[in-house]
């Protein structure tokens, strides 16, 4: 892995703003993945070595604040990254990584798998996940982040994503201001937005998609033979992002809003 961290490329952070992500290989330690799947394998109670005990299609694990998980979230990689795409120091530093959909193998419906966009901030029942918002400035969340604590295969549920999808996303949060919609209000908008190729989310364990807020994603049942372990969790901004405040330096965040509103 390399210990110096080298700014994103323009193409790289061109296709942040146009396709809505960038795939960071070597952005944590094989190493350390490891010592985080040993933690979350005792955790799901299964035995890794007994595919008869791997009952659910996909078991949910709460915030780990252990090192390893620590250090894969804070690599000289990654917060070079961070800067290059929500600006210098502009963004917190995760001590934890958010919760873990474990996904394993198996034939029945994980009834989880529909088009969505993580909500960001909380509205009228903060208990309630489904009804936290998102608004056209992404108030509260800076990226969204997918961390492969295993290999990812296509067979091995990666996460799908709609190239592109972020701009039209970004048009559909405008007319609702500041108080943007719930996370159910805005997933029953997805289907109205053009067809866009999809990617999918995989790589070696260590990789990570940093991805726009606005991205439209999906999880997928497994058809492979090894259980899946990815973290998912938000990047915070240290100040809100506002990509229509004049007379400054838009950061790609930004940017890519204000290239689905026609902006720029």
């Amino acid at each position: 892995m390399e210990t110096t961290p080298k700014k994103l490329t323009a193409d790289q952070i061109d296709q942040f703003v146009q396709q809505g992500f960038v795939k960071i290989e070597n952005a944590f330690p094989s190493d350390v993945a490891a010592e985080a799947r040993a933690i979350l394998w005792h955790d799901t109670g299964c035995n890794p070595h007994d595919p008869a005990t791997w009952t659910q299609p996909v078991i949910r694990l709460g915030n780990y604040h252990q090192e390893p998980f620590r250090q894969a979230a804070n690599t000289p990689v990654l917060h070079q990254a961070f800067n290059d795409l929500v600006g210098q120091d502009q963004w917190l530093p995760r001590t934890t990584l958010g919760t873990f959909p474990v996904r394993f193998p198996s034939a029945q419906d994980p009834a989880d798998t529909g088009w969505h966009v993580d909500a960001s901030f909380p509205g009228t029942e903060p208990e309630n996940y489904l009804a936290w918002r998102i608004n056209v400035k992404s108030r509260g969340r800076a990226l969204l982040m997918l961390f492969l604590f295993s290999d990812v295969s296509e067979d091995d549920a990666p996460t799908r994503i709609k190239v592109s999808s972020h701009v039209e996303v970004a048009c559909l949060l405008q007319p609702f201001g500041e108080t943007g919609l719930s996370f159910m209000e805005l997933a029953t908008q997805l289907p109205t937005l053009k067809a866009t190729p999809e990617v999918l989310a995989t790589g070696p364990a260590g990789t990570v998609y940093l991805c726009h807020p606005f991205l439209v994603h999906a999880a997928q049942p497994h058809h492979g033979t090894s259980p899946r372990f990815l973290a998912q969790p938000p990047l915070h901004p240290r100040t809100e992002l506002d990509p229509f405040a004049p007379g400054k330096t838009y950061n790609p965040v930004e940017k890519a809003i204000r290239l689905g509103l026609g902006l720029d």
